[in-house]
């Protein structure tokens, strides 16, 4: 694999990186120096060399390098010292044959950096390495891991060819290799999973001559002749048996000769091929691959029928076993070759429904998209791409008609729809979540610290299937969401849920209703609204049924729906709420204040009409006077 051509201009949008060489004198700075920029061993070498700037085209990222030598005379430690802190990067050399420049690097170089307080990476470089005596071999590791440890702020350590040391400044070793396991990270190897797939063009397993040299081509821009391909392949041969097949490369020599470039010092080519394909520094896919997403604070965004289809395939693509289910290994395959699972931990980890063995079906498995869409649609698409989908990434998406309209049209076109679930503690706002995505009754009480999702299908008819994702809001989180003055525009229905039995949670849980319509009247963000009152099995605080009923009449909502979760008995609730949060203009709760505002916006209008049809009278009669007027001059 050959160095990159450059192309294009610097993508990170460094304006330059500033390195400073130092160490002990004999120690082969101004080798090292000369060398990266000349690509070739000098001969004769000066003692300081002036400031070296490396052309801009050097490397794939364009990047203005400029490479500062020091003196090893005491006499220049002053001056030594002013550059050290004006350093972008540290180089501290080494001579490998000389293991007492190796210790004064802990002795004196490394403390020295810490009392002049630099605070920029330090890139530990061990020189004429081809010096070193045969029978003093020692591993890096040992030698190093003490210091390393010692000594944080050092971000690599390797013992290799110069020129390969100032590029590790521009592809950093740490976010692709475990200098401790020496093996590739685990993000690395899923980034180079992903690409090894993607240039497997006939999905056989193995990288064909023809697809290597396709994959040289794009990351290189250089073909590689046959003896080249055969050298790469033999390489892997040699060390690993199973990394070449009868078919090509496999994906374990594909990483392993990864693995061997980093080894070596050849950090450039791995970070070449993951910026190729899009990834940057953290390796993740960059940014602007992403395209930006506008939506006003009423619109969603839900995945096209394009996308629902390609995750579809996904899904029987690994389900191996044909069940219908992906379990916990069949998912992590899935999402192998994305930076993590993008499911673990919350909101998604516990928002769908799942089997005995972890297992999500095909709507669970479209229920946790949906999920993921709604609330951070840039991750989802992010994540589409990562387990291939090659499609145009704002094919994938759409935005949803704002809210408002939705009103005006009093008809919701939405998918997936959004229920804020409140209510005070102890009310089942849990057990309601719970049973959504078909968790079992529990008697014991875990109160809700943090917002909670739920997600499932929710089955209106044969037509119509819908995404229903409930958010559970705790009781003291309340004050935090209505502070912000858009926090109902994401919201398509709110429930609020009080235990029957407990006339206190009925209190608190009609002034959240209050509350609630009263932010959405304020800021123009009015919600639908249903009232369930949970724990029908037990028996209703007295004057329950006049106190529900005297609210329900006063705000304009639907009566409350009596629901069991401990004996199975939902009424039918969330089918109730997906119909009513499809026909927005309806079930709007009404406060006092609202109430008087329209009363009084009805007066001014009336008013506004009477003046308007006075005004128009009076102007009629002047028009009629001048042309009486007319008339009566010319008579006379």
């Amino acid at each position: 694999m050959a160095k990159a051509n450059a192309g294009g201009v610097n993508p990170h949008g460094r304006s330059g990186v500033r390195i400073v060489v130092a160490g002990d004198q004999g120690t082969g700075k101004s080798s090292l120096i000369i060398t990266a920029a000349a690509e070739n061993f000098p001969v004769n070498v000066p003692r300081v060399l002036p400031p070296t700037k490396l052309p801009e085209d050097l490397y794939p990222d364009r990047v203005p390098i400029t490479i500062i030598d020091t003196s090893s005379r005491p006499e220049d430690s002053d001056k030594v010292a002013e550059e050290l802190q004006r350093a972008d990067t540290v180089v501290l050399t080494y001579a490998c044959d000389r293991p007492e420049t190796l210790e004064n690097l802990s002795i004196f170089w490394l403390p020295h950096l810490r009392k002049l307080e630099v605070k920029v990476p330090v890139i530990v470089v061990g020189c004429k390495l081809d010096l070193r005596d045969e029978s003093q071999q020692v591993s890096l590791e040992q030698v190093m891991s003490p210091i390393m440890q010692q000594f944080r702020e050092i971000e690599t350590c390797i013992e290799c060819s110069a020129s390969r040391h100032i590029q590790a400044v521009l592809h950093p070793t740490a976010p692709l290799f475990d200098q401790e396991s020496q093996t590739l990270k685990p993000r690395c190897v899923r980034a180079l999973k992903r690409i090894f797939i993607l240039c497997d063009h006939d999905r056989d397993g193995a990288l064909s001559d023809a697809e290597l040299n396709d994959f040289q081509v794009k990351c290189f821009n250089a073909p590689l002749q046959p003896s080249e391909i055969g050298g790469v392949k033999k390489v892997v041969q040699e060390k690993l048996s199973e990394g070449v097949n009868e078919r090509g490369l496999t994906l374990t020599g594909f990483l392993f000769l990864h693995a061997l470039f980093i080894e070596k010092g050849r950090l450039e080519t791995t970070w070449t091929v993951l910026r190729k394909f899009g990834y940057n520094d953290d390796i993740k896919l960059a940014d602007d691959l992403i395209p930006p997403i506008k939506r006003a604070p009423d619109q969603s965004v839900e995945l096209t029928n394009e996308a629902i289809e390609f995750l579809k395939s996904i899904f029987d693509a690994f389900d191996g076993d044909g069940d219908g289910m992906l379990r916990p290994r069949e998912l992590e395959e899935l999402f192998s070759t994305a930076p993590e699972s993008p499911w673990t931990g919350a909101p998604y980890e516990d928002a769908a429904e799942k089997n005995a063995f972890g297992g999500l079906s095909l709507d669970a498995f479209l229920s946790e998209w949906a999920l993921m869409t709604l609330l951070n649609p840039t991750f989802s698409v992010e994540n589409l791409i990562y387990i291939g989908y090659t499609g145009d990434p704002s094919s994938a998406i759409r935005v949803t008609r704002r809210r408002r309209l939705d009103r005006k049209k009093q008809h919701s076109e939405r998918n997936v729809l959004q229920c804020f679930v409140f209510g005070p503690r102890k009310a089942g706002k849990s057990a309601l979540l719970n049973s959504f995505i078909s968790r079992p009754y529990a008697e014991n009480y875990s109160p809700t610290t943090e917002d909670r999702y739920a997600v499932n299908v929710v089955d209106i008819s044969m037509e119509n299937k819908k995404y229903l994702v409930l958010r559970e809001i705790p009781e003291d989180g309340v004050g935090k969401l209505l502070s912000n003055k858009e926090s109902l525009a994401s919201c398509d229905i709110a429930v609020f849920v009080h235990d029957r039995s407990d006339e206190s949670s009925w209190k608190t849980s009609s002034e959240l209703l209050v509350e609630i319509a009263g932010h959405g009247e304020d800021t123009g963000y009015e919600v639908p609204c249903l009232i369930v009152a949970a724990k029908d099995d037990l028996d209703s605080f007295p004057m329950a049924i006049q106190e529900s009923t005297r609210v329900s009449q006063d705000m304009g909502v639907e009566a409350p729906i009596p629901i069991s979760v401990k004996l199975g008995d939902f009424n039918s609730l969330f089918r109730r709420i997906v119909t009513a949060a499809e026909q927005p203009h309806l079930s709007i709760p009404e406060t006092e204040a609202g109430k008087s505002r329209k009363q009084y916006q009805r007066l001014v209008n009336r008013s506004l009409m009477v003046v308007s049809v006075g005004a128009a009278v009076v102007v009629v009669g002047l028009a009629a006077y001048r042309v009486y007027s007319a008339r009566k001059g010319s008579s006379g």
